[in-house]
């Protein structure tokens, strides 16, 4: 039985092989042209556990792509790995590029063969026409010294790849190409623990010709999406379900990001957060780029430590960025200016980027409150509840406050409740009087309810006493507080209506244009329908 590796062993015994093997690679004139030119340099991955899925997933990924990975080892069984290249002899496009790929479970594949399993179906893999293949760089560390790839039958042009799903491998600066004639690229994908992380193998591939770069996990997601503008060789894809963590759709990656299409000259924005997989912000903000035909992208960054984005700011070229928890507040000391309303309440969600490298702080969470109430409410004398005392609540509250609203505050935490109050001009409203209270409005800045706890309501039946509830929760659109409040006959607003209304307020900051709000509240709504839609059925 062959020996277990352990993990920080492999990271030096791979790199121990990229001295022999990574170090003469070919180089080519022109990179970007490894693969083909434009969304050819985005490989759709096609892995599925039968022959008919990953036959109707390749049908699918062909209409996105010229390019596609074949995850034969995700198929279930020999029999099926059988059935689908036997229908890929008989059906392979032409002008189609094929890259095979039977990872093993060493390598972190799915493949539960051995080395000689592996070299098998890739083989075969040749025989019905792909033309690269993706070996491991574990299977390569088992050959004999002396085997030359190029007389194991293998497609013509091999991917050497490495994979670490537990860090950045140590001395990537000692990579480096040459000349070879038994591998064409190389591929590096390792998880990103900081935004740091990714940067490094970004600059790799800005170094290094014949590279595939490709930073994995969710904090890694934003320079994935760059990679291709960087100079990676590919940027992959699943067309169906993900098989690597941190990775975006093919239909996202391709229509909402343009991958393909960013250059050094595309500014690039963002938000920042310790949650925001499931932010829409991308989806507003990138939809609006793409009606006015601006280059420009929109971004995700998971941020744990705010310093480690900051210091990313300029190499990835960033013009500005939304804010969100839990940053709100701790972002206003990194600033260089900050407006005067955003200061009051202590929270910014939205920041610019100056020329200079400063930054700019202010707050539009306000304004998409305000719009939102205002058109079904006259604010001016109006009472108005807040459950709720962290840094959307604040904003509330001193938009409210400012609009002559008399401000109620209503939380967890009786400090934070008196102290918002008090800065705000209003009243601490306890728990136990909102079953005597009325209101003509109250506002849940809560996220309780937020998908995927979703069944429950941060008030009861018998709190709702006024004449109109918004939550400022977005996912799902009908939160169990607003089916209740619509169940009793009350007006309601979902978050989404100050959602929109307070990104729009950020993209013309931006931009210095007019947003085109319509088209862009129109695709936040709609993926929200498909979103619940899918969950319904599922």
């Amino acid at each position: 039985m062959r020996q277990q590796i352990r993990r920080d062993r492999f990271t030096l015994l791979t790199l121990r092989a990229t001295s022999r093997i990574f170090n003469t690679m070919p180089r080519t004139n022109n990179r970007s042209r490894l693969f083909g030119g434009g969304n050819s340099r985005i490989c759709a991955v096609a892995a599925a556990s039968t022959a008919v899925e990953m036959t109707h997933l390749v049908r699918l990924g062909l209409r996105e792509s010229r390019t596609i990975e074949l995850r034969l080892d995700w198929l279930r069984s020999d029999s099926e790995r059988s059935r689908f290249l036997f229908w890929l002899k008989r059906n392979r496009p032409p002008g189609a590029t094929f890259l095979a790929t039977c990872r093993r479970r060493a390598g972190g594949g799915k493949l539960s063969g051995g080395i000689q399993a592996e070299l098998h179906w890739l083989k075969v893999a040749r025989e019905v026409g792909c033309s690269w293949c993706d070996l491991e760089i574990e299977t390569l560390r088992q050959l004999a010294p002396s085997t030359a790839l190029s007389e194991l039958g293998l497609p013509p042009r091999i991917l050497l790849s490495l994979h670490d799903f537990q860090r950045l491998p140590p001395r990537l600066h000692s990579i480096h190409s040459a000349s070879h004639p038994d591998v064409h690229a190389l591929k590096i994908a390792a998880q990103a623990q900081t935004i740091g992380d990714s940067l490094r193998l970004l600059r790799l591939a800005r170094r290094v010709p014949n590279l595939v770069a490709v930073p994995m996990g969710e904090v890694g997601l934003p320079a994935r999406i760059l990679a291709l503008r960087e100079g990676s060789a590919l940027a992959y894809a699943p067309i169906g379900d993900a098989t690597a963590p941190g990775q975006v759709s093919l239909h996202a990656l391709k229509h909402l990001y343009r991958a393909h299409e960013l250059t050094r000259r595309t500014r690039v924005y963002g938000v920042i957060g310790d949650r925001v997989g499931h932010s829409l912000s991308p989806l507003l903000h990138n939809t609006g780029f793409i009606a006015r035909k601006i280059d420009a992208v929109y971004l995700p960054f998971l941020v744990r430590d705010l310093r480690d984005f900051l210091k990313a700011v300029p190499e990835f070229g960033i013009r500005g960025f939304s804010v969100t928890i839990p940053h709100k507040q701790s972002i206003l000391k990194h600033l260089q200016e900050c407006e005067p309303l955003a200061a009051e309440i202590g929270a910014v969600n939205t920041v610019v980027v100056r020329r200079d490298g400063s930054l700019s702080g202010c707050n539009t969470d306000y304004i998409g409150i305000l719009r939102a109430l205002e058109k079904k409410l006259g604010l001016a004398g109006s009472r108005v509840l807040i459950f709720g005392a962290g840094g959307v609540a604040r904003a509330a509250a001193f938009a409210l406050a400012r609009a002559g609203a008399q401000v109620g505050i209503c939380a967890r935490r009786e400090k934070a409740a008196r102290e918002l109050a008090k800065a705000v001009g209003g009243e601490v409203v306890p728990r136990r009087a909102l079953q005597s209270e009325s209101f003509d409005a109250i506002l849940n800045a809560t996220p309780i309810g937020m998908h995927p706890h979703d069944k429950i309501s941060p008030l009861a039946p018998r709190e709702l006493n006024c004449r109109i509830v918004m939550d400022l929760i977005n996912r799902p659109q009908k939160t169990q507080l607003l089916k209740i409040a619509a169940h009793k006959g009350i007006a309601t607003l979902s978050g989404v209506e100050m959602f929109v209304p307070q990104g729009v307020a950020q993209w013309e900051l931006w931009t210095g244009q007019r947003a085109p709000e319509s088209v862009m509240r129109k695709a936040v709504v709609h993926a929200l329908r498909a979103e619940e839609k899918s969950r319904q059925h599922s």
